[in-house]
C-alpha cells in the first residue's frame, strides 16, 4: 500500500510569532488520520510566558490573557508534544506538517529554552522522520505555478476544504490531506516510500533556498542567506528557562 494510503499525523504549531528561534508556542495539534478520517486528536493550549503578540492573536485568536488564564505551562506543552510526535516515529508513522521546517524548528527551540530532551534524543539519537511537508512537495512537484503557497491557498489548489484556518487542528488535518491529495495528483510522489519522500524533500528544499537565496541577492540584498537545512534546524544553545 501507498504512503498516501497508511495511517499518518498531522502536526501544526500555532505561535506567538514568525522567527522559529524566538517564538513560543501558543496552540499545538497531532491528529492522526487514516483515508481522510480522523482517528485520532490532541490539543493543547499553552501559556508562552510572554505576551502574544496582537498581530499574532488577530491570525489565530488567542490573546495573552485567554493564555495566561486557561493554558498549561509552556514547558509541559512542548514536552507532551515533542513526546506525542517522537512516538508516532518509533511506530514508523510519518509526520505531516506544511511548512515542517518552521514547526520542527520552533518546538526543538523550545526544548532547548526549558532544558527537555530533544526529538533526537527522545529516539534514541535517531534522525527524526519520515516527515512529510506538503509545502517542500508541492513547490518541488509545481514549481512555476503562479500564486501563494500557503495553506489556504494549496487547500484550494488540490480541492481540500479548510475549515478553520489557523486553528491547529484544522491546520494539521489540512496538511494531511493535501500531502494525499499530492500523491494522488503526482504519481512520482506516491510511489515513494515515505523514507525516499524524506529524502527527496531534503534535497529539494536545498534547492528551493539556494535559489530563492541567489534571487534575493539579485534584487538588492547581496548578503542574503537563506538556510536549506530541512525538516529541522536545531537551535542555538540558550539559557534554559527557570
Amino acid at each position: 500500500m501507498r504512503w498516501h494510503g497508511q495511517a499518518l499525523v498531522g502536526f501544526d504549531l500555532e505561535t506567538t510569532g514568525t522567527d522559529p528561534g524566538e517564538a513560543r508556542i501558543v496552540t499545538a495539534a497531532v491528529v492522526e488520520m487514516r483515508d481522510g478520517a480522523v482517528l485520532a486528536r490532541r490539543e493543547w493550549l499553552a501559556d508562552p510566558g510572554v505576551l502574544i503578540p496582537a498581530q499574532a492573536s488577530a491570525i489565530h485568536g488567542i490573546s495573552s490573557e485567554r493564555a495566561a488564564a486557561e493554558g498549561r505551562p509552556a514547558r509541559e506543552v512542548a514536552d507532551e508534544v515533542a513526546s506525542a510526535l517522537a512516538a508516532h516515529w518509533e511506530r514508523g508513522v510519518p509526520v505531516v506538517a506544511y511548512n515542517a521546517a518552521f514547526d520542527l524548528t520552533l518546538l526543538a527551540a523550545e526544548l532547548r529554552r526549558h532544558g527537555l530532551p530533544s526529538l533526537g534524543e527522545r529516539l534514541g539519537g535517531a534522525a527524526i522522520g519520515p516527515v512529510i511537508d506538503p509545502y517542500t512537495i508541492d513547490r518541488a512537484v509545481d514549481r512555476y505555478r503562479r500564486g501563494k503557497r500557503n495553506l489556504e491557498a494549496v487547500c484550494a489548489e488540490y480541492g481540500v476544504v479548510l475549515d478553520g484556518a489557523h486553528e491547529a487542528a484544522a491546520d494539521a488535518q489540512a496538511a494531511v490531506l493535501v500531502a494525499c491529495a499530492i500523491a494522488e495528483r503526482h504519481r512520482a510522489v506516491a510511489a515513494l516510500s515515505p523514507g525516499e519522500l524524506h529524502t527527496r524533500q531534503v534535497a529539494w528544499y536545498a534547492a528551493w533556498a539556494a535559489d530563492f537565496q541567489a534571487f534575493l541577492r539579485r534584487k538588492g540584498s547581496p548578503d542574503a542567506v537563506v538556510d536549506p537545512v530541512w525538516p529541522l534546524r536545531e537551535p542555538e544553545a540558550e539559557m534554559v528557562a527557570g
